[in-house]
């Protein structure tokens, strides 16, 4: 385990390659599952986990008990007494409680022990002042619990490094996972179909790349590579529409989960305002709604599903932790990544809504108009200074003036009083 304090570009470096049969015996149940080159890509592999709250610690758990190579926690802030109750790698050891030290650091050590094998590494530096290149170290980034000019820092980071980001959190009974791939291609085996795949686009984000049998099966089996194209955090927290084929039917509108209309107000009303809604101050509230049932008529949905009790019960979520809802999330977060670095499962496209209360978890295909994956963002020695500036100043700003979706939002809010 190995204590980094300083702001350049630190990653620990992933084993070499080949696994050695102590390896083989050891992770035997899960090669069987996916494979001894996935097993490789995953024991290769050196990813950044930034915050190491409940969330995280999930997701901490489930990637060292799969092996991968090198795990860097990165967090400056210090132990709570509510990180001490919500995370299981928190404990109270000899009488002497981590509540005032580093989170990270507090708990690489229990972490570590999960799996010795696995280099476990701990950064205490604000990420918020990491230069762009930091993060091409890394082969998977994973941000959890940050606020949203954070996120869109770190996405448009890992963009100009090209490394998939993914990103999540957890508000009481809720959370979500949101990744951005950039273009990720995955191979899937099925039986040999007699007619023809025609190569080229399957939807809005996936292609056909190819198609070829599979050695060894006589014919029975091929082999179809496709490719899947994302887009920013950016996009995805607040400036895209549902897909189209939710748009066109009433019905399927219905069901869309208001959480997601939620949560983009909840972002726009960290950027507007630098922090999240006080439930108990009534100005903050009447904020919210006003923005809220503005995010929902951009996404296009039925006024009638958001209803006063869903804000209300969201709002008072909002920056709680519950442990259950962490192992949910770290899990299906985790096991993405696992599939991503296997590369033969379709991944998560490209958002997630979790409701605790329902124990439902759709996914929605959230993006603009227009081109997808790297020719989203070009990248060049040119722009990417300017981006990740940019990004740096919205990430600094602790108050702007209300966006304008909130303070022209003509929807009614009459139904959606919090008293």
């Amino acid at each position: 385990m190995e204590d980094n304090k300083t702001n350049g570009s630190h990653a620990g470096l992933a084993p070499s390659n080949g696994i050695s049969a102590d390896e083989i015996a050891l992770y035997d149940r899960q090669i069987r599952l996916w494979g001894m080159k996935a097993q490789e890509n995953i024991r290769n592999a050196n990813i950044l986990l930034i915050t190491m709250k409940a969330l995280a610690g999930e997701i901490a758990k489930n990637l060292v008990l799969a092996g991968v190579g090198s795990l860097t926690i990165v967090d400056h802030e210090n132990v709570t007494q509510s990180d001490l109750e919500n995370q299981f790698n928190l404990t109270i050891e000899d009488g002497i409680s981590p509540v005032g030290t580093n989170r990270a650091l507090a708990a690489s050590a229990a972490i570590q022990r999960l799996n010795p094998r696995v280099q476990v590494h701990v950064d205490t530096f604000d990420i918020r002042l990491k230069p762009p290149s930091f993060f091409a170290a890394y082969d998977i980034v994973i941000a959890t619990d940050l606020d949203a000019a954070t996120l869109n820092l770190v996405n448009t980071a890992t963009r100009l490094n090209n490394r998939p980001c993914y990103a999540g959190g957890s508000h009481g009974f809720y959370g979500f996972i949101f990744a951005d791939l950039i273009e990720h291609d995955f191979v899937i085996e099925r039986n040999t179909s007699n007619l023809s795949t025609n190569l080229g686009p399957e939807s809005k984000t996936r292609s056909i790349i190819s198609v070829s049998p599979k050695p060894g099966s006589d014919g029975k089996q091929e082999l179809v590579t496709k490719r899947e194209l994302y887009s920013t955090w950016l996009f995805a927290s607040g400036a895209s529409k549902l897909p189209d084929d939710i748009l066109r039917s009433p019905r399927r509108k219905k069901i869309v989960t208001p959480l997601l209309s939620c949560l983009r107000a909840l972002w726009e009303f960290e950027v507007t305002f630098g922090r999240q809604p006080n439930p108990n101050i009534h100005a903050d509230l009447a904020q919210f709604t006003t923005i809220c049932c503005a995010q929902h008529k951009a996404l296009g949905l039925p006024a009638e599903t958001l209803r006063s009790e869903t804000l209300r019960a969201f709002l008072q979520n909002i920056g709680g932790e519950i442990a259950p809802v962490g192992a949910v999330l770290g899990g299906q977060l985790a096991q993405d990544v696992i599939n991503v670095l296997g590369r033969t499962q379709q991944p998560i496209q490209n958002f997630v809504v979790f409701d605790g209360n329902s124990l439902e978890a759709p996914v929605y295909a959230l993006h603009p108009e227009g081109p997808l994956g790297k020719a989203l963002l070009p990248i060049s020695n040119a722009t990417a200074g300017a981006a990740a500036a940019a990004a740096a100043s919205e990430a600094a700003s602790s108050s702007v003036a209300p966006s304008a979706a909130a303070a022209a939002a003509p929807f009614t809010t009459e139904a959606i009083v919090l008293e």
